[in-house]
Formats: structure tokens, sequence, C-alpha cells
């Protein structure tokens, strides 16, 4: 049987699109699986690729496999090169503002418009909700006059910001390095007024009807991109050190601080 593979969390720009389907293909050469990279369109929703029966391999943030059922499989957590994830499994939520903008702190976008991407997203919502939860009093449970969304994706936020439509948005912070990783992107055109705190990064997934076997070949494989010398520019495209197991228990984080502000009926970022 044949399984498909997508990147599209991280697929945030041509070049990144095209280094994850050559990773896709030498995962597949070195696993024996046959792997096919497919294109998943923006106008689809994630939900629709992380249902499908023949999925070898997606990326999946942890907020949405918690909530899952059944799960799809976890296969690998990938590892951002940059400093600041410290060698280790994880990704922020960088607030952001037009380049442009007078605002320079957190704070003074306060009384304005805050973007959001989806409901379930940990980067895009649950992250941001969190971060913000330190800011509100009972003189001030709102921060902001309006949260705008669901925007759905990274781009989404992007483009709010750089029309004039939100303020301030929140960026899955790996997406956002591999988008200014991009000479002409338009990402540029933005820059970080706050960061949250770090989390358990979004990792690969396989359907559930995936054969054991078949998942440890997929395993087995992308733990080995680290040390493989051949893929050192690809690599370097994705800002990628490799792949690390994943450790389910440490997702537990996400559902944490989604309890802390439901308790306090914090129920969406504004």
């Amino acid at each position: 049987m044949s399984w498909v593979a997508n990147a599209r969390m991280y697929a945030v720009t041509a070049d990144a699109s095209a280094a994850w389907a050559e990773l896709f293909a030498w995962v597949a050469g070195k696993s024996g699986v046959d792997l096919e990279t497919i294109p998943h369109p923006m106008s689809l929703p994630m939900t629709a690729l992380w249902t499908r029966s023949d999925l070898g391999a997606a990326f999946m943030c942890g907020r949405p496999w918690s909530r899952a059922e059944p799960k799809p499989v976890p296969i690998a957590c990938p590892v951002p090169a940059p400093a600041r994830y410290d060698g280790a499994p994880r990704y922020m939520t960088d607030i952001v503002v037009r380049a442009d903008s007078l605002f320079r702190r957190l704070e003074d976008t306060f009384g304005h418009r805050i973007g959001y991407t989806l409901e379930e997203s940990q980067s895009g919502f649950n992250a941001l909700r969190h971060h913000l939860l330190g800011y509100r009093s009972a003189s001030r449970p709102a921060l902001y006059a309006e949260s705008i969304g669901p925007l759905h994706t990274p781009r989404g936020v992007v483009a709010a910001l750089l029309s004039g439509a939100i303020d301030a948005g929140p960026l899955d912070s790996y997406a956002f390095d591999l988008m200014r990783a991009a000479p002409d992107d338009p990402a540029h055109g933005l820059r970080v007024v706050a960061t949250t705190a770090p989390a358990p990064i979004p990792f690969l997934v396989a359907s559930c009807s995936c054969p054991q076997q078949v998942i440890e070949a997929l395993r087995t494989a992308f733990l080995a991109v680290e040390e493989a010398s051949e893929l050192a520019t690809i690599r370097e495209r994705l800002l990628l050190r490799g792949f690390r197991p994943v450790s389910e228990s440490s997702y537990d984080l996400l559902s944490a601080w989604d309890a802390e502000a439901l308790a306090v009926r914090y129920d969406a970022p504004g």
C-alpha cells in the first residue's frame, strides 16, 4: 500500500515546500515505505488531512492531536536549528505587528485589534491567550477592542496585518523563521513585540490504520535525518536540526494552559 505525506504547516514558502518534498522522498528511500508527497490546498481544513486513512506523515499541532479520537500515531518531532530553540523539539508564538507601526511593546497594542488563527491551534490561539492572561485584571478583563478570526493560517495573520485588518497577531515561531529565510517574503514587513513561553512543537503523525512496521520504518528514517550528510543542504533550507522521538506526556502542557484560561472564563484572546 502507498502512503501520503504533507508538510503544509511548515511548507510556508515555495522553497520550504520543495525542501520538505525532497526530505520526504529521502525518508521514503531510507525506510522502504511507498511515501508520496501530496498537496493539501489552503482551502481545505487540516482535519481533512489528519483523518486520511492513508496518511503516512504530516505535521499536526499538539492541541488538536490531544483532542482527536482516535488519535493519529506520533512519528517524530522536528528540532528547529535556530539558537532560540536550544536544540529541543519546541517552539513559541511570536506576537507581531507591522514593522512600520508605532507599537514598541505588547502593551502598546492593547485597546486595538488582535487576530487569531483557529480555536484549535496552539500557536495561533492557546499560547497567545495564555500569554495574555498575565496582563488581565479585574479592572481590565478585556485587553483589546476586537478579537478577529479565524484567520486560519500564519499566512492569514501576515496578510491581515499587512492589510491593516488587525494590529497584532500570533505567528508560529518556526513558520515565521522559515518565512523570513526567504529574502523577499512579505513577513519581512512585520516585527516581533513579544514571544510566549516555549511549548512542545507540532509533530509528524500517521493514520491509526498505518501498520506498526511502517510506523517504525518511518520513525527510524526521520530520526536518521540529523546525521545524514547528504541532507545538509535540505536541513539548512528548512532551518532544521533533525528529529526526535515524540514525548506524548509533554503535550499535557497545552491542556494545562487551556485549563488556566477557561478557569477564569477567558474563552478567546482579546
